[in-house]
C-alpha cells in the first residue's frame, strides 16, 4: 500500500500542480481577454464618437443657421414663441443664435447682455435730471442708453437675418423700456411742479386729450413691425430736425417775437434769486377755443384746440421713437404758444406722463412686449433720485441757457442716430 502512495503521491501533486497552473493561466487569459474586450470596446467608442463628429459636422455645415431651437427655454408669452424659431449656436452658427447653455441675460434669453446696475443707476439719474430740467429729452437719453450704453441695440441686430421677429421684439423692448423711465420721471415731476404752480393744466390736458389718441394708433400700427436699424435711423432724423428749430428759437430774431415769454422768465429768476415762487400760473379764461393766463402776472393764451391737435401729431411721432416726446411738445410751447421755459417743464411732464402711460399699456398688454426687469427697476430708483434733484436745480439757470443746453443735446443725438441708422455707422462718438 505504501508503495502505492509513494508512487501516486507525485502524481498527485503534479496534477495539483498542473489544476493550480491551470487555474492561474485560466485567471490571467481570462483577465487579458477582459482587457483586450474593453480596449476594443473603447476603440469602437472612439471610432462612433469620430463618426458622430463627422456627421455633426457634416450637418451643421450643411445647415448653417438653420438648425432651429423648438423650445421656448421656459420663457414665456409672445417671446418663448419667438425663441423656438431661433437658430441653435454651432461651431458654423455664431452670430444671431442662441446657446442654450450660456448664462441668462437681458428678457431672460441665455447669452443677452447683462448690463451693469451701477452704471444703470447713473445714467438713469441723468435721465430723470435732464427730463425734469427741460422738460424733454428724458426718452432720448434712455433710449442712447439702452441703444448704445447698455449694448441692446447691437444684440437685437444681430437677429436681423437670422430670426427677424425677434430684432423687431427686442427693438419694441427697448422702446418700452424707454417709456418706462420716462414715465416715471414724467410723473415725479409733474407732483414736483404742480406744487410749485408752475403746470398750465388747461394746456396740458388739452395737450394729454390729443395725444392719447395718437399713442394708441401708432402702437397699434407699428408694433412688431419696425426693424431697429429704421427705427434708430428715425430716432435720429427727428431729433436732428428739432435741433434746427430750437436752435433757431435761441437767435436774437426769434426772441424778440416772445416778449411776454422774456418779461416771464426775467420776472421769475428775480424771484427765484430772492427766494420767493408765491406767484404761479392763474388761470383767467378756460374755453372751447381760447384760453388766457398769468404767470407772475404777464398774460398769455392759446386755442385748446390746436393744442389737442398738435399733442396728436407730437405723440405719433414720439410713441413710435418709443420716448416721451418732450423733444417736440418744448418747442411746441416755446416757439408757437410762446412760454417760458420755466412752465414749460412741467407742462410738458404732464402731458408726457399720460402718453407713456397709454403707450405703455398698449405695448405690453395688447401687444405682449415685455422688458427686463432687473434692469428696469434698478433704473427708476435713479430716475427718481435725478426727478427729485432737475425741478429744484431749474429755477437757478438762466432761461436762454435751458434751450441752448436742449439744442446742444439735440445736435449730439441726432447726428448719431441718423448716420448711425441709414449710413451704418456713426459720425460722432463713440462709433
Amino acid at each position: 500500500m505504501k508503495k502505492y502512495v509513494r508512487f501516486l503521491m507525485p502524481i498527485f501533486v503534479l496534477l495539483v500542480l498542473a489544476w493550480v497552473y491551470g487555474l492561474y493561466s485560466g485567471a490571467v487569459a481570462s483577465e487579458e481577454a477582459e482587457k483586450m474586450a474593453a480596449e476594443a470596446a473603447k476603440t469602437v467608442e472612439n471610432a462612433a464618437t469620430e463618426v458622430t463628429k463627422s456627421v455633426e459636422h457634416v450637418a451643421s455645415s450643411v445647415a448653417g443657421c438653420n438648425v432651429l431651437l423648438n423650445d421656448s427655454l421656459g420663457l414665456k408669452g409672445k417671446l418663448g414663441e419667438i425663441i423656438k424659431k431661433t437658430p441653435v449656436c454651432t461651431p458654423t452658427c455664431t452670430e444671431g443664435c442662441i446657446d442654450p447653455n450660456a448664462p441668462r441675460g437681458y428678457l431672460g434669453i441665455p447669452g443677452g447682455p447683462r448690463p451693469n446696475p451701477i452704471v444703470g443707476l447713473l445714467w438713469a439719474v441723468w435721465v430723470g435730471w435732464i427730463f425734469s430740467t427741460v422738460g424733454a429729452f428724458g426718452g432720448i437719453m434712455a433710449g442712447v442708453g439702452h441703444i448704445t450704453i447698455f449694448g441692446l441695440a447691437n444684440y437685437a441686430k444681430s437677429f436681423k437675418k437670422t430670426n427677424p421677429a425677434l430684432n423687431k421684439f427686442l427693438t419694441d423692448s427697448i422702446r418700452v423700456s424707454n417709456m418706462f423711465l420716462v414715465g416715471l420721471s414724467a410723473l415725479v415731476s409733474t407732483i414736483n411742479y404742480w406744487r410749485m404752480k408752475r403746470i398750465v393744466a388747461p394746456l396740458a390736458i388739452a395737450l394729454a386729450i390729443g395725444a392719447v389718441g395718437g399713442a394708441v394708433g401708432i402702437a397699434e400700427l407699428t408694433a412688431g413691425k419696425i426693424s431697429l436699424k429704421a427705427y434708430i435711423g428715425y430716432f435720429g432724423l427727428a431729433v436732428f430736425v428739432v435741433a434746427g428749430f430750437m436752435f433757431y428759437g435761441t437767435t436774437e430774431r426769434a426772441r424778440a417775437k416772445r416778449a411776454a415769454a422774456r418779461e416771464a422768465a426775467k420776472r421769475f429768476e428775480e424771484a427765484a434769486r430772492k427766494g420767493g415762487e408765491a406767484e404761479g400760473v392763474k388761470i383767467v379764461k378756460f374755453g372751447l377755443t381760447e384760453c388766457v393766463f398769468t404767470f407772475y402776472g404777464v398774460e398769455f393764451k392759446f386755442n385748446p384746440l390746436v393744442a389737442a391737435l398738435g399733442g396728436f401729431c407730437i405723440a405719433i411721432i414720439a410713441v413710435f421713437l418709443g420716448i416721451g416726446g418732450g423733444f417736440l411738445l418744448v418747442p411746441f410751447m416755446t416757439d408757437i404758444v410762446k412760454l417760458p421755459m420755466f412752465i414749460v417743464a412741467g407742462t410738458s411732464a404732464f402731458v408726457v406722463m399720460i402718453k407713456m402711460i397709454v403707450g405703455i399699456a398698449t405695448y405690453m398688454l395688447l401687444k405682449g412686449v415685455q422688458v427686463w426687469w432687473p434692469l428696469i427697476g434698478t433704473e427708476l430708483v435713479g430716475i427718481f433720485i435725478g426727478s427729485m434733484v432737475g425741478p429744484r436745480t431749474q429755477k437757478y439757470i438762466p432761461d436762454i441757457w435751458l434751450k441752448r443746453l436742449f439744442v446742444v443735446l439735440a445736435i449730439y443725438v441726432g447726428l448719431r442716430y441718423t448716420s448711425k441708422g441709414f449710413l451704418g455707422k456713426s459720425i460722432v462718438p463713440p462709433y
